[in-house]
């Protein structure tokens, strides 16, 4: 015990090493500005030299060769030629405000965008009632952000169904008003809630974007997973699904859109019973969409071939069924493959909704002749008009555009 009690009474008194700490301290942060120092001249250096050689880059793109240096010429000559008047017609001399007597004063100087401030609610939202316009307003925006939550790819196969059916449904409900065994909310809680009538709208009255959205979109919906199992029926070795694929995919593709959207909307009723017709905007939807499907059918189709033949037999060798080899094997390659070409066809679906026209439905472009052909003082006005809707259009399409560029990258990477 005595030797213990030594021991411990002999133990050194704990130093001060502050000093050594803050030491050790100030000397990582000073190698911590150091690396950061050096850090930063190595991205000086490198974009120092990465610049040049992108103008040279540049250059040679556009100066590297006689017939380069011709055609960028040639462009800067139509652009210097084309440009300035544009921008003075459609900017500096422009009218911007809906007074018909000014804009007849500019009328061949500037253009008159006061047309569109005038019509913009008949063009984006055709003959819908006035009063009731926030119900397409309201069915755009929702559809635009189911689409877009879609683009993500961030939920479920499952949670994605069960959403675009239960806002598809919301929008249908808006925009027609029709409740079935809901009708006791109408005066209840809906005409009070919005503070007006909620009031039935025929399909007849639907028009200018949320039609063109509606009509695209649930087209594309519908004609995606028949065109897979037309281009698999054509593919298949049983000989009746093999041929009537192939009679369908030929008898669609061998006429144009116009001769169907004509005889689903005004020759098929003709073949049902009185009473029984469906509605004409179902009719236009079901035309479009089995129309679509068979140009979709050939794509998917082009996709299944280029799969190796290999595949298919390493998948046999392991048991797997034809429809789990479709589905696991083949299908996420093959569809992977025909991006490019199924976006370029879902455009020309976005595109091609403007052929209703001719079966008394007013989307985007419809709704833009019905809102200037029955005024005679905005008229004259329809090329700013249709510049307006080309706009809609492009931001449309080119968002399109875009997003199979991506889901390309996105799928190449993983």
């Amino acid at each position: 015990m005595d030797k213990a009690n030594t021991q411990v009474n002999e133990r050194p008194e704990p130093q001060d090493r502050t000093g050594e700490i803050h030491s050790a301290m100030d000397h990582n942060t000073s190698g911590i500005q150091g690396a950061l120092a050096l850090h930063k001249k190595a991205s000086h250096r490198s974009f120092a030299a990465t610049t040049p050689k992108i103008w040279a880059t540049l250059f040679s793109s556009l100066f590297g060769t006689p017939l380069k240096i011709i055609s960028t010429l040639v462009a800067l000559a139509i652009c210097l030629w084309l440009v300035p008047p544009f921008l003075k017609w459609g900017f500096v001399s422009a009218v911007f405000s809906a007074d018909p007597v000014a804009c007849q004063e500019a009328r061949g100087i500037g253009a008159c965008w006061g047309v569109i401030v005038e019509k913009y609610p008949l063009i984006l939202w055709g003959r819908f009632p006035y009063t009731q316009q926030w119900r397409p307003q309201l069915s755009t925006a929702l559809l635009l952000v189911l689409i877009i939550r879609s683009s993500l790819n961030r939920v479920t196969f499952t949670q994605l169904c069960v959403e675009w059916f239960c806002i598809l449904g919301v929008i249908f409900i808006l925009m027609s008003g029709y409740l079935g065994p809901l009708e006791f909310l109408r005066n209840s809680v809906l005409t009070p809630l919005f503070g007006q009538p909620f009031t039935v709208v025929s399909t007849d009255l639907w028009g200018g974007l949320p039609l063109t959205l509606i009509l695209s979109f649930v087209c594309i919906v519908i004609a995606s997973p028949l065109s897979v199992f037309l281009a698999l029926g054509r593919q298949s070795h049983l000989p009746l699904f093999s041929s009537l694929s192939k009679t369908y995919i030929e008898l669609l593709r061998g006429v144009p859109l116009i001769s169907v959207l004509f005889m689903a909307s005004y020759m098929f009723p003709l073949l049902l019973p009185n009473g029984y017709s469906p509605d004409v905007l179902i009719r236009v939807v079901l035309g479009i969409a089995l129309f679509a499907a068979a140009y979709l059918a050939e794509i998917v189709r082009a996709g299944l071939q280029a799969i190796p033949k290999g595949q298919l037999e390493a998948a046999d060798s392991l048991g797997l069924g034809y429809w789990q080899t479709q589905y696991l094997v083949v299908l996420p390659q093959a569809l992977k493959i025909v991006i490019p070409g199924m976006m370029n066809s879902f455009i020309a679906i976005f595109k091609d909704t403007s052929l209703i026209t001719i079966v008394s439905l007013y989307e985007l472009t419809g709704s833009l002749s019905l809102a200037l052909n029955g005024d005679a003082l905005w008229r004259p006005f329809k090329l700013e008009g249709y510049l307006f809707i080309t706009l809609i259009y492009f931001v449309f399409c080119f968002s399109m555009s875009r997003y199979s560029l991506w889901l390309e990258r996105r799928l190449n990477h993983s």
